[in-house]
């Protein structure tokens, strides 16, 4: 029988690359393609990146797409913000075009919902896009 141990890591020996903002960059961007969830994940996308940079700060290595993570996590919270902010303000405006949209069986009855919801919101063209 060997002896297959593996030595025990010396400070010359630490690992190079520190590989926690490559996760943080994936939360990141599945808080941005999920949005019930984009809020929670972004945070964790933030944080990783966050951590990933302060272990690279003290192994004295490289933590490649730690800023990214950061960065993406942080868009990733306004968005949510922001769709939060959305629905709590234009609440009832939701769910009339919600109920509408649900009733249109057609594209004009459709478009017809769309033009209810931008004068309900009553916000500038240049936001809706109309």
């Amino acid at each position: 029988m060997t002896d297959n141990r593996p030595e025990p890591r010396s400070e010359d020996d630490r690992p190079r690359v520190e590989r926690g903002g490559l996760w943080g960059l994936f939360f990141g961007v599945a808080g941005l393609f999920l949005p019930p969830y984009g809020g929670v994940l972004s945070a964790f996308g933030l944080v990783q990146g966050i951590q990933a940079r302060r272990a690279a700060r003290r192994n004295s290595s490289e933590a490649p797409m730690a800023l990214a993570s950061v960065a993406v996590g942080v868009a990733g919270i306004v968005v949510s913000v922001a769709m939060i902010a959305v629905s709590v303000v234009f609440n009832e405006q939701l769910i009339q075009y919600r109920d509408c949209s649900a009733r249109a069986h057609t594209v004009s009855t459709q478009k017809a919902c769309e033009e209810e919801w931008i004068s309900g919101t009553e916000l500038p063209s240049w936001v809706t896009g109309a």
